[in-house]
């Protein structure tokens, strides 16, 4: 006997949740913009979809959200594609539904189901989902969207190993300089997530890819914009001075081109920029081991730098006091090399 009568008040299982979701997502792919009705039905269904989906990994504010179910339906989203169908269906999708689906990508990667993250592994899979994100930024209806979604991804090291690898990285070069503030913004904390979340991941990519990262790096601190050359000074600190990347430091700083990038940001006409240059740039002068072009670029411009660095102040307090110290042993480190390059001065 059918008790089909009754089916709407019967909670349903992930299963039902899982195929309500895969259905009314693939029916976006027959409904054509001619058929603007039958579209817009197709949208109400998924976005339906999406709170039944978000009430079961979330709960629904009085009830809490039952753990065999939601290890149920983090299995499920990924055994019928429908992670998959999530990502290739947020262009299409309305604004309350792309918020829904921010919200349970979130959840559904930090689910573990018998102590594996089974969407991670997912993605593992399905790389070119990552791609496909990415590229998403040069849309600016989703580029927000996509931007949680990628960051919630990076969390996870192999994740963000395989976007450092892939082609799509290179993106990030221009999406962090796109006119859209709100875009480019996103893009660079992305991008910023991509360079120090994992130290080792990220060494091991600046080791392999050395040349073509830092010829690319050397635009973003060359730009013609404020914000791009201030955030992009601030983030290579971030990355070059840490422990796992030492030895892409110890590359760096033999570098005279790199060099005069921080010397060319020492005279910029913002202070907080000539500051965080200033922390680059008193590595390559206290490297003990300056290679001679270095030393022959410091002491060339010695009087230019001196000049430079006895008007840069920090401002007031102790890391003031610090930075005077600094200072001074950069300058007395510059002096040196001046006097040795002309002793009978």
């Amino acid at each position: 006997m059918s008790f089909s009568f009754f089916k709407a008040s019967r909670p349903k299982t992930p299963q039902e949740v899982v195929k309500a979701m895969k259905d009314s997502l693939v029916a976006l792919d027959t409904k054509t913009v001619v058929e603007v009705k039958a579209l817009e039905k197709a949208l109400e269904e998924v976005e339906k979809n999406f709170v039944s989906l978000r009430c079961m990994l979330c709960g629904d504010g009085e009830v809490e959200p039952n753990t065999d179910q939601v290890s149920q339906l983090a299995l499920e989203v990924c055994k019928e594609d429908v992670l998959a169908l999530m990502i290739h269906k947020l262009p299409n999708l309305g604004w309350e539904a792309r918020k829904d689906l921010v919200h349970c990508w979130s959840i559904l990667l930090k689910q573990k189901v018998d102590s594996r993250y089974c969407s991670v592994e997912y993605i593992e899979n399905h790389f070119e989902l990552l791609d496909f994100l990415v590229v998403c930024y040069d849309n600016k209806e989703i580029a927000l969207n996509c931007g949680l979604m990628l960051r919630e991804c990076i969390k996870f090291p192999m994740l963000a190993k395989y976007i450092l690898e892939s082609a799509s990285f290179e993106l990030f070069f221009k999406f962090v300089e796109l006119p859209n503030f709100d875009v480019a913004s996103d893009a660079f904390s992305t991008f910023k997530d991509l360079l120090t979340k994992h130290g080792t991941v990220v060494a091991e990519y600046l080791t392999a890819h050395y040349d073509e990262f830092f010829d690319q790096y050397e635009k973003l601190l060359t730009s013609s914009n404020y914000v791009t050359r201030r955030q992009s000074l601030k983030l290579l600190s971030e990355f070059l001075l840490e422990p796992p990347s030492s030895h892409i430091m110890k590359r760096y700083i033999q570098e005279v081109r790199y060099l005069k990038v921080m010397m060319t940001l020492l005279k910029d006409s913002s202070k907080n920029i000539q500051i965080s240059a200033f922390h680059i740039f008193k590595v390559f002068v206290a490297n003990p081991n300056k290679p001679r072009e270095v030393k022959v670029i410091l002491a060339k411009n010695h009087g230019k730098l001196l000049e430079l660095l006895h008007n840069l102040s920090a401002g007031k307090g102790a890391e003031d006091e610090q930075f005077e110290e600094e200072k001074e042993l950069i300058i007395k480190e510059i002096d040196r090399l001046s006097r040795l390059s002309n002793p009978d001065h």
